[in-house]
């Protein structure tokens, strides 16, 4: 066949002949261009076990962040992923050890292909003892943005948490939880952040946080790219005892420099929902997030609307698929501390941080002392308390002289930190029981006295005292002499403080 005919009968099978057509030599053995740029959604294959003393464990979930499935009888499993997923991850079963580096938590895998697939095995650990009964802790916004607040963190908190396991029967379980702004966009820091938790001495998982991001990125999906490479995927769940942890990121980088706003994913929300459909409706489930799921502040406010960075926008969504369960949600960002609940049976912890105002001082804005949430596992049951940095567990209120709250001239305060609406707050008057105090919102008499103004405090003069809800007041009469404030938690610990009223004045305790 000549050229000519192939030609002709080229552009027969273009339905092209007859039409005037001419196609020169080159045009024909023209290959289409290649898209300079686009992301590559070829199919990998995940595969591999799951074992402990060489045995393969069954019933593990095995996650590529988008699809869950779950090892078979012999501890093996096959995950079709695709090219986009960049982890191949294990929620760890209850009974076993939590894989770790340094005290960093080490769960996954990054997924590197060979001919479209990958194999990543896991070994985990039995523990010794039965994990029915555990606890952990939760550190919001360590935050450092320089060597002397990681001395800080290295010196004071870390060795505090040490202790506080210690104080503990031999043995106790205990595993942390990042919740966050580990440090304060200085990623140099992470080093000093994981040199803490080493000396802490506990497991630790890490939550992303707002100040943990990368600034350069273009979109939200590149903005945790230094946060991956040292501690792995932004959403994940483990188990311990009864209960089922989930990690998720809720910090929604807009693009530009240090614009954000509280929002779940499409991706992550379907992710959670197969996630805990291997989890018995009515367990304790732990959700753990940067950015409060919701809080209460913009009320105390009297502002209109809630600000975008501050709660998660599309929360009723996850409140829907929390719904068959018991839950307690987690979170920081916001330097104050708040109980929300939602419905019966959910409870938000909003924590006071690890840092304070930014390491100005001891307390938080709202008077919180710095410090960590502590809670004690049962089985299903969860208890908890405030941890004040330096300060045993029994330091969970703070009084103040009559006259210290400006708008309350003749009332004594005294700030509740931990405060819910199943606490009791009680006092007494030279011994007279007499009855419970008022709660009001107003603003705390350290905070004050320690950041209002434009030149305080002078390490970060923006720091300012917000309103807090946990201020209880009391008038006592002219000739008491000695005051006893009585508080009840949810879980009939008390906690009592008795103080001469002449000899009461601000304290940083």
């Amino acid at each position: 066949m000549t050229m000519s005919q192939k030609r002709r009968t080229f552009l027969k099978s273009l339905g092209l002949a007859g039409v005037g057509v001419t196609l020169t030599p080159n045009l024909l053995q023209a290959q289409p261009r290649k898209p300079v740029r686009g992301k590559d959604l070829s199919i990998v294959t995940l595969s591999g076990k799951v074992q402990a003393n060489g045995k393969g464990l069954a019933g593990v979930a095995v996650t590529d962040g988008y699809n869950v499935v779950l090892t078979d009888a012999s501890g093996r499993y096959e995950l079709e992923s695709n090219a986009t997923a960049e982890f191949v991850y294990i929620s760890i079963p209850r009974g076993y050890d939590f894989p770790n580096e340094q005290r960093v938590a080490r769960f996954y895998r990054r997924i590197n292909p060979d001919r479209g697939r990958f194999k990543a095995d896991f070994t985990l650990q039995p523990l010794a003892q039965d994990d029915t009964r555990h606890n952990f802790v939760v550190w919001a916004d360590p935050q450092i943005i320089s060597e002397a607040d990681a001395a800080e963190l290295k010196t004071k908190t870390a060795p505090d948490l040490k202790q506080l396991v210690g104080s503990y029967p031999k043995d106790t379980l205990f595993h942390g939880v990042g919740c966050g702004d580990l440090v304060w966009d200085k990623f140099e820091l992470f080093e000093d952040y994981q040199q803490a938790l080493a000396i802490a001495g506990i497991p630790f998982f890490q939550v992303i946080g707002n100040h943990d991001m990368n600034l350069d990125a273009r979109t939200d999906d590149g903005s945790a790219e230094k946060f991956k490479e040292l501690f792995g995927p932004t959403y994940y769940s483990f188990n311990r005892g009864e209960i089922h942890y989930v990690v998720l990121d809720d910090v929604f980088f807009i693009g530009t420099a240090k614009k954000y706003i509280g929002y779940l994913t499409e991706r992550q929300l379907a992710w959670l929902e197969q996630d805990l459909a291997n989890v018995k409706p009515g367990s304790t489930v732990v959700v753990n997030v940067h950015i409060p799921v919701y809080t209460h502040q913009h009320r105390r406010n009297k502002e209109k609307e809630e600000p975008m960075g501050g709660v998660v926008a599309n929360r009723r969504e996850l409140y829907r698929i929390l719904k068959p369960y018991q839950a307690h949600i987690m979170s920081g960002h916001t330097h104050f501390n708040e109980k929300v609940f939602e419905g019966e049976n959910i409870i938000e912890h909003v924590h006071g941080t690890v840092c304070g105002a930014w390491w100005t001082g001891p307390i938080c804005f709202d008077g919180t002392p710095s410090g960590y949430g502590v809670y004690e596992v049962n089985g299903s049951d969860v208890q908890w308390y405030y941890k004040p940095t330096g300060f045993g567990k029994e330091h969970q209120l703070r009084i103040y002289p009559v006259g210290a709250v400006p708008e309350k001239p003749e009332h004594l305060a005294v700030n509740v930190w931990n405060w819910d609406q199943a606490w009791k707050v009680e006092w007494f008057e030279d011994g007279k029981k007499m009855g419970e105090m008022q709660r009001e919102i107003a603003l705390d008499p350290l905070s004050v006295e320690l950041h209002a103004g434009t030149a305080k405090p002078a390490k970060h003069k923006w720091v300012e005292p917000q309103l807090t809800d946990h201020l209880f007041f009391a008038k006592p009469s002219a000739s008491a002499e000695r005051l006893t404030v009585q508080v009840t938690d949810r879980f009939q610990n008390i906690f009592k403080e008795e103080v001469r009223l002449k000899d009461l004045k601000l304290s940083q305790r």
